[in-house]
């Protein structure tokens, strides 16, 4: 017999068959990890990619180094997150599939496994890449762990240390490197992190509004304008910052073919138009599942990406 999970979606329903129960305590250890949310993680070649330091084999080294520094501190979060939350996300249509919640994974054993790699990943850090890389690590799991105890239930505070989380990540890569990161990186990023994560808040309050089993308290006092209000200053920002970066000059020399800066504010441009269509319908919940499940915006993003190298590599 088929169990099936029913999300709600604009006031219909869909079905979808529930996670299947496979691997034991160690596959349920690492299904709570998050295997999907890693690719967030490749954030970390973003200050590089962006300085064109992605060409020698030792930077390539250091930051697989770092992503998988980084994805270790990401998984002891979840683990934590997670043994916290059983008894909540029980009462949730999916998140009670979770290993932890579905009683696959201990509760105690989540937060031992959680508890070493918090530990072990600064650590390696520190012996492996530099202080600064550790201090940043800590500091992430020092803020993530803070808002699983508390600051996922302070308002705006929520998104900001979501926001935040993300762009460490894209932060760490340079930092490995030792790469100065200009202000329109840093605007462009962070406020297109804020987008992101708030059209994700404001899927999930669509999704969720007059159902029971919302395990993020903060839904039920958040409005669905003031997110949707949030998701569009940001999105707003993010293209500014871009296309400032695009149209500032800064020293660059004039030998590529084609404008490559200018023209893949297009690109950009259209991404983020594409992402907000989503964002409209309420059905923007992970951006690497939107990304993924959709055609047009994945041809976008590699066509942005082609360009943008192209602009950084002065072709």
């Amino acid at each position: 017999m088929t169990e099936t999970v029913v999300l709600g979606q604009r006031g219909d329903e869909r079905q979808r068959p529930a996670p299947p129960r496979y691997g034991g305590l160690l596959g349920g250890l690492v299904r709570t990890a998050r295997p999907r949310q890693w690719v967030k993680n490749v954030l970390v070649l973003a200050a590089p990619a962006a300085a064109g330091e992605l060409s020698s084999a030792p930077a390539l080294g250091r930051l697989a180094l770092v992503f998988v520094l980084f994805t270790a501190c990401a998984s002891a979060v979840y683990l934590v997150n997670d043994a916290r939350d059983a008894e909540a996300d029980r009462a949730h249509p999916v998140k009670r599939h979770r290993p932890v919640a579905a009683g696959r994974v201990p509760v105690p054993v989540a937060y031992a496994a959680g508890g070493a790699l918090g530990v072990l990943a600064p650590l390696a850090a520190a012996r492996l890449c530099s202080p600064a890389v550790a201090a940043l690590l800590t500091a992430y799991l020092v803020m993530q762990l803070a808002y699983c105890l508390a600051l996922k239930h302070v308002l705006v505070v929520d998104l900001v240390v979501v926001t935040t989380g993300f762009l460490m990540r894209a932060v760490i890569g340079g930092l490995a490197l030792g790469i100065p990161l200009s202000r329109w990186f840093l605007i462009t990023t962070g406020f297109g992190a804020l987008f992101m994560v708030s059209a994700k808040r404001y899927s999930e309050a669509v999704q969720m509004a007059g159902k029971p089993g919302a395990t993020r308290a903060l839904l039920t006092e958040y409005t669905t304008g003031y997110l949707r209000f949030v998701w569009q200053l940001a999105a707003g920002v993010a293209v500014l910052g871009y296309c400032l970066w695009a149209l500032e000059e800064g020293g660059v020399p004039h030998t590529s073919v084609l404008p490559w800066r200018q023209l893949s504010m297009i690109a950009f441009i259209l991404a983020v138009l594409r992402y907000a269509v989503f964002a409209d319908r309420g059905t923007a919940g992970e951006p690497e599942d939107v990304v993924l499940r959709d055609r047009a915006l994945a041809c976008i993003g590699l066509v942005w990406a082609a360009m943008y190298a192209a602009a950084v590599g002065n072709w």
